[in-house]
């Protein structure tokens, strides 16, 4: 039978569009696991946790929930919290110059971090005060990580539990520091023991910061590991917030803890709190495997330096030995690519996988990685770039100073 042309060309298309290739080149990246249509969506869950269509959305879901206290918490900084307007401002001001024509009809956002693969470069940064949201926040948080198949920064946590659960989680114990090589050596071992891939040091906790939303609610820094008390509860304080108080954490670290750390256990050790090139680069002479720019959330020295403005130097005095990661203000995922083009191999958040376990507890934590993955996914496209190795600094029309 003669066929005509436009019949012709609906078998050739039938054919084409049963081809396997055709079916590989159309495959999303990780995370769409359903399909209609010619469209891939993310995982779906009730219709209130699919409210909320990007990161900033889910704060204030979350201080609606949340105790005056437990929010202010949360979402404040220090002082005059300067730099906590700085880190969203300065990541807003970088500009993209995309490229097209551009084949990215297959988009691979995965990236190879300390010898692991990962399906994308967002991680969960270790914060403190999760218990003011939900009593056992750490393991909730920790379940939602082991879903979503990211690392997590944790300094507790049975994560044990997990795999009786038939979960497998990837985390990095995060510590403040120990004041003596023994206590070093001792967590150390135990990190390893716990099944840790790795040892985040934050360094720029030395003392308690004047975190004057706390001091002025008369906060209990108690509160963090048991939760704003009810009304009718009656607890003694266990660690009141006071203006212009002086209470040391970990003030005598130095350099030498890598060096304790690295003497009782083979563990990456991960140097979070970097912002000067000088110490990126005494970072990388000690022996640390990674450095994360990061100004603790801006919630330990105001002024500081926007973690996007600090990540230029700290890169480029690392010099490719180490990798760089970056936290600090990201919340949408032009702001990965950003960080990732400037040199970052990965980001992390804190803040809002917070408000998502304030919101909507488990499955309110992975909406917001899986919303934020999705974002970065579609940047990459958008921008044309095909994966995250096709990054570089090309992308930024200004780059930070």
């Amino acid at each position: 039978m003669k066929l005509n042309r436009r019949a012709a060309l609906r078998n050739l298309l039938s054919l084409v569009a049963g081809s396997p290739l055709l079916a590989a080149a159309q495959s999303p990246p990780p995370g769409f696991p359903d399909k209609k249509g010619g469209t891939w969506f993310p995982p779906a869950y009730p219709e209130d946790v699919m409210g909320p269509v990007n990161l900033h959305e889910f704060e204030p879901i979350a201080q609606q929930k949340l105790h005056k206290l437990a929010y202010d918490f949360i979402a404040g900084g220090v002082e005059d919290e300067v730099t906590l307007r700085a880190n969203r401002e300065s990541i807003e001001k970088v500009r993209l110059v995309p490229r097209v024509m551009v084949d990215v009809s297959t988009v691979d956002p995965s990236v190879e971090l300390l010898g692991r693969k990962l399906d994308y470069p967002i991680l969960l940064s270790p914060t403190g005060g999760k218990n003011l949201v939900l009593p056992d926040a750490d393991m909730i948080c920790a379940r939602a990580a082991a879903q979503t198949k990211t690392i997590y920064g944790v300094a507790g946590a049975p994560v044990d539990k997990l795999a009786d659960e038939g979960l497998e989680l990837t985390f990095w114990r995060n510590t403040t520091g120990h004041d003596t090589r023994e206590r070093a050596q001792g967590y150390a071992r135990r990190c390893e023991d716990d099944g840790a891939h790795a040892i985040l040091v934050t360094v720029d906790n030395q003392y308690q910061s004047n975190r004057e939303r706390n001091n002025r609610n008369r906060f209990d820094y108690g509160y963090m590991s048991t939760g704003v008390p009810g009304e009718s509860e009656r607890r003694e304080p266990r660690s009141p917030a006071v203006a212009a108080m002086w209470r040391p954490h970990t003030p005598n670290m130095t350099w030498d803890y890598i060096e304790w750390l690295k003497s009782a256990s083979d563990l990456p050790v991960i140097i979070k709190g970097i912002l000067s090139p000088e110490d990126a680069a005494l970072a990388v002479e000690r022996g640390a495997d990674a450095v994360v720019v990061s100004n603790h959330g801006a919630r330990q020295l105001d002024s500081v330096v926007a973690t996007i403005d600090a990540l230029p130097g700290v890169v480029d005095a690392v010099g490719g030995k180490i990798p760089v990661l970056m936290d600090g203000g990201v919340r949408r995922g032009t702001d990965v690519i950003k960080a990732l083009a400037i040199g970052a191999r990965a980001v992390l958040i804190g803040r809002p996988y917070v408000w998502g376990l304030a919101s909507f507890g488990q499955v309110g934590v992975q909406r917001v990685i899986e919303l934020l993955r999705a974002e970065f996914a579609l940047s990459l496209a958008l921008a044309g770039k095909p994966n995250v190795a096709s990054l570089d600094r090309s992308l930024i029309k200004n780059m930070p100073k």
